[in-house]
């Protein structure tokens, strides 16, 4: 058998062995991981190869789990033909696909050339919640493999630049953000200089936005309410700098020990981790970055499209309106609450800032200082996914009288 037919095999073994649990297991992705390890003889190339497939057929099930049943050969070559163009997948790509025209950019010639229909690649009920989602640019974008955003933590840029271009890891910056750097090539970042001594951290470029949207001025006490591993915290110290303070809270004690070993790799010091609230305070902002249903992450976790239900984004929206309720006791007269997700969702994100602002006549929303191309909603601002490549996200900014 040839080194494809052998590839090809394989990974529609791995496909057969994951499918019971791809329409119900939110933690697929380590199964994924599992399931690589049980294969010792897998090299670093082989998993990259196999992980690159799986991911794409999560990311078109509705068109190849049909195949999977009546035409395995095909389904095979389809998801070759619909991967990343990667070092790992060109070879089997081009040995599989050789008959096969380049793949478009278009979801819609994709579709026109398999013989499916690109209206199947959301959930129903997705179409509703977020419009602009089923339709191009963005159903493209979110049909594509998420790319590598750095934040730099450091004003020495050509360091970073020098060090990752002398790894042949070639990389941009942002044209909307100059302290945003894609990388654009594969690469373990965490396996640089430039990580060690915390000059990067790992933070998507709409993530990034979040904060930047509302124009931050230095100085002053934050909260961040639900701080998880302390991406955004880390960046809320830096907008704040010096003289400014982030106090982080999550209740999950292992997110925040994350966070510490973070804060420490990039020697920030204005970071305090809090593993309970204080009963009353008077911060000048509090950031809620509130849990999620996380439908604007489609694109690096496709899983997540076929577990997640209507019902489930309707009970996140109540949560997240009574966190925002709690937290919004944090925020003193005149300061401010930022609320931020990243979903898609007008269930959770406009829908719960507007029944918020009705049950407390304290807070107005304020437009946000800048927009960065983003989509302005009834309240607040959604960052789409194909506005500047990222995932999506949502941020309203709320004063206190």
């Amino acid at each position: 058998m040839s080194l494809t037919g052998s590839q090809q095999k394989i990974f529609l073994r791995l496909v057969a062995a994951l499918r019971p649990n791809w329409h119900s297991d939110v933690n697929l992705p380590a199964g994924i991981s599992e399931l690589f390890a049980a294969n010792r003889s897998f090299g670093s190339r082989d998993r990259r190869l196999y992980r690159e497939l799986i991911y794409t057929t999560l990311r078109f099930l509705p068109w190849i789990e049909p195949l999977l049943d009546t035409d395995p050969d095909r389904a095979a070559k389809a998801v070759a033909w619909l991967a990343a163009d990667l070092p790992a997948t060109q070879g089997y790509r081009a040995a599989l696909c050789a008959a096969w025209p380049a793949c478009p950019p278009s979801v819609a010639a994709k579709a026109a050339h398999l013989g499916a229909s690109a209206d199947t690649l959301l959930p129903a009920w997705m179409t509703r919640h977020c419009p602009e989602a089923a339709v191009a640019p963005n159903l493209d974008t979110l049909h594509t493999r998420a790319p590598l955003w750095l934040r730099l933590q450091s004003n020495d840029a050509a360091r970073v630049v020098a060090e990752f271009t002398a790894k042949q890891w070639p990389t941009r910056r942002s044209p909307v953000l100059p302290g945003a750097l894609e990388v654009l090539a594969e690469a373990d970042v965490t396996k640089s200089d430039a990580w060690t001594h915390g000059l990067i951290e790992v933070q998507d470029l709409g993530s990034q936005l979040i904060l930047e949207s509302a124009a931050i001025a230095p100085g002053g006490r934050w909260l961040d309410a639900c701080a998880g591993a302390g991406g955004k915290t880390l960046q809320l110290a830096a907008l704040l700098g010096p003289k400014g303070h982030v106090d982080a809270h999550d209740i999950r004690a292992s997110a925040l020990r994350e966070l510490e070993i973070r804060a420490t790799r990039a020697r920030a010091t204005t970071i305090s981790v809090l593993p309970a609230l204080p009963a009353t305070a008077a911060y000048d902002g509090v950031l809620v970055d509130a849990p999620c249903s996380g439908t604007g992450t489609w694109r690096r976790a496709p899983h997540l499209k076929w577990t997640t239900s209507a019902g489930q984004v309707s009970t996140a929206a109540e949560k997240q309106l009574a966190l925002l309720a709690q937290f919004s006791a944090l925020v003193r007269p005149g300061g401010r609450l930022l609320y931020a997700t990243c979903s898609l969702s007008h269930l959770e994100n406009e829908d719960v800032v507007t029944a918020f602002l009705a049950a407390h006549g304290d807070f107005t929303a304020e437009p946000p200082a800048r927009a960065f191309g983003g989509t302005p909603r009834r309240v607040g601002l959604a960052i789409l996914p194909a506005a500047h490549n990222t995932d999506g996200f949502y941020v309203a900014s709320l004063r206190r009288s």
